[in-house]
Formats: C-alpha cells, sequence, structure tokens
C-alpha cells in the first residue's frame, strides 16, 4: 500500500534527520545553538518513533536506515570550521516541505484518533523548526546569501540574453558583444543596487512616520491607537471577537502594539544596495567571460550558454536549500527558462538582422 511505503520513508528521513542534527550538535560550541539543535533532535526521534508504532500497528517493520558518514563528516567540517547555522538552515530548510507531506498524509488517511492528533503536532513542530532556523539566520545574517543568490540570477538570466541577442547580429566580433553585454550589466547592477537602496530607505521613512503617527495617537486617544490595532487584526481574517479580546489585553501595552502594527528592518540601506548591485554584477560574468577570449561570437555563445547553464544549476541548488523546493525541479526550471530566454533573444537578433539589413 501507498500508505505504507510513504510512512517508511518518512520514518527514515527523521531518523536520518535525528542523526544528522546530533552529530552537528556534538561538533559546535556555541551553547545556545547547541541546545537548539539537541532540542530539535530529540523532537526529530520522536517523530521517527511515531512512524515506526504506525507501521507496526498495521503489521509492517521500521525499514533498516542507512546512514551517509561521508556527508555527515561533511557537513560537521562546515559546521565547525565555516558557519554551522549555514548548514542546519540549508537542512532543515531543504525538508521545510515534510509538514506539507504529513498534512497531504493526514487528510488522505485514515488514521485513529490518537494517530491523528500526533501527526498533527507533528506538523506544527516541523513549521516550529523552520520558523526558529529562519529567525537564527537572520541573527547571523545568513539570510544575505539568498540576496546575493538570486541578484546573481538576474544578472546571469538578463546578459545571457543581451549576450545571445547580439551574438546573432555581431557573428565576428566577439569583443562587441562583450563589451556591450557589460555596459547593459553595469546599468542593470546600478539600477537594482539604486531600488535595493531606495527600497530600504523607503521601508524605514515608513516605519518612523507610522511611529510618529501612533505616538500621536496614543498621547492624545489610546483607545483609538487600540481600535486600530483591532482593524489591523481584522484584516488578517481573525474573528472579531478574538480581535475585540486580543486587542483589550495588548492595549495597555504601547510598545507591543507598535511592533505588531510596524513592520521594522534592521538593513542598512547603503550595504542592501551594494550588496544588490555587485551580486548583480557578479553574475554577468558568467555569459560575458567567453566573448573576451574567443575568436567568434559563434565560438562564444555555446560557452557562454554552458558557464551560465552551470553557474544556474548552482544557484537553483542553493536556493532550493533555502526554501524546501525540490532541487531537481528548480534546475530543470531555472535552466530550461534561461536557455528558452536566450533562444527567444537569439531568434529576435537574427530577425533585426535580416529586418534592417545589417551585416557587421
Amino acid at each position: 500500500m501507498q500508505e505504507i511505503q510513504l510512512a517508511k520513508q518518512f520514518y527514515i528521513d527523521e531518523m536520518n534527520d535525528y542523526i544528522t542534527y546530533s552529530e552537528i550538535a556534538s561538533s559546535i560550541r556555541d551553547k545556545q545553538l547547541k541546545e537548539i539543535l539537541q532540542k530539535i533532535a530529540g523532537m526529530e526521534k520522536k517523530h521517527a518513533q511515531f512512524w515506526k508504532d504506525f507501521l507496526q500497528k498495521r503489521g509492517e517493520k521500521e525499514p533498516q536506515v542507512e546512514v551517509n558518514r561521508i556527508k555527515i563528516s561533511l557537513l560537521k567540517f562546515v559546521a565547525k570550521f565555516i558557519n554551522p547555522l549555514l548548514v542546519v538552515s540549508f537542512l532543515e530548510l531543504g525538508e521545510a516541505n515534510a509538514y506539507e507531506k504529513y498534512y497531504k498524509f493526514l487528510k488522505s488517511t485514515s488514521l485513529g484518533k490518537d494517530e491523528e492528533e500526533k501527526l498533527k503536532n507533528i506538523i506544527l513542530d516541523e513549521i516550529e523548526h523552520e520558523t526558529v532556523f529562519a529567525k537564527e539566520t537572520e541573527k547571523t545574517g545568513i539570510s544575505n546569501i539568498r540576496d546575493f543568490v538570486l541578484g546573481m540570477n538576474d544578472g546571469l538570466v538578463e546578459i545571457l540574453g543581451v549576450v545571445t541577442g547580439l551574438s546573432a547580429v555581431y557573428l565576428d566580433k566577439p569583443f562587441i558583444v562583450a563589451v556591450s553585454g557589460l555596459i547593459v550589466g553595469v546599468a542593470g547592477a546600478l539600477s537594482m543596487g539604486i531600488g535595493a537602496f531606495i527600497s530600504v530607505r523607503s521601508q524605514r521613512q515608513v516605519n518612523e512616520a507610522i511611529r510618529e503617527k501612533l505616538q500621536v495617537i496614543f498621547d492624545l486617544s489610546p483607545e483609538r491607537a487600540v481600535e486600530e490595532f483591532k482593524e489591523k487584526l481584522l484584516e488578517t481574517g481573525i474573528p472579531e471577537d478574538l480581535a475585540d479580546e486580543i486587542s483589550k489585553k495588548l492595549g495597555k501595552n504601547k510598545e507591543s502594539i507598535k511592533k505588531l502594527l510596524i513592520k521594522e528592518t534592521d538593513e542598512n540601506e547603503i550595504a542592501s544596495g551594494l550588496f544588490t548591485g555587485f551580486a548583480y554584477l557578479f553574475g554577468v560574468l558568467f555569459p560575458v567571460l567567453p566573448y573576451f577570449i574567443a575568436p567568434s561570437s559563434m565560438v562564444a555563445l555555446p560557452f557562454s550558454i554552458i558557464f551560465a547553464g552551470l553557474a544556474l544549476a548552482v544557484v537553483a541548488t542553493i536556493i532550493s536549500m533555502l526554501s524546501g523546493i525540490n532541487i531537481k525541479k528548480k534546475i530543470l526550471e531555472m535552466v530550461l527558462s534561461a536557455f528558452f530566454a536566450a533562444g527567444v533573444s537569439y531568434a529576435f537578433g537574427s530577425l533585426m538582422q535580416n529586418l534592417f539589413g545589417i551585416n557587421i
């Protein structure tokens, strides 16, 4: 039966997570992080026990768990000598879709009342894991990796399209293609960087304006501030009676209401702008570089596509681990979409060449 096979796989996954987190916890010195990992390892072991019991009740034996010691040794090395949160956040977010699988299992499988309640708690545990590590990675700035990867991806895909399209026009002038690609890349990097700067700065200014407004409201009419907070709660879909109760309880705490009404940001607008711009520019290098050394655009083009494809595969892998998306599907999605854009750009470049009689 399908549910038995799923349960066996869930057991294997949970036991592997338990062993992995336990091993990483034993190799790091940060006391707080060690405690977090040990706690989550214990929860994963508890989850594995649930699936073991589930199988035994149906006359099935739990499957043998094979541990990849090479993988764990590598993870322990990275955790110890680079940054443990980097490894842990990747692992946990890579399994972020576990709660979705469990939720589908809950809805599609006939379970006893006790089993149903335990599985609901496991789903909540998995969501909690994701939230805990998200908070920890925000504290250490690891979330910047995500921004860098996404910025790099934008630059890579856009300039791949540019140089591919120009290759159809400047068949024997690869240097012109390279320089043109760099010019567009620098302009794009400036646009991205300035956009990030303005976005972060604007958010900070909006927050400050809201904070000042709330301060005035609290001083002149505390009841109105509480009412405004209640309206925000209602907008999120919370029932009116519950929103009324929450707003009344928090009404006397000005700071709590301010924090709930204002989306704080600790980002530095200058650092954000520079980081985003350089990430975009870094992505530009992969498709452009072959045009500086190849004798013709047609020779440079396949190398440009290969370099871009390899870089996109790495980017897709990192994005998948950070967001819990299936790695193979994400690589296929990103690489094919980039190649499709390159193909359309080349076709458009050829059309422009033939339409306007360009012969360079």
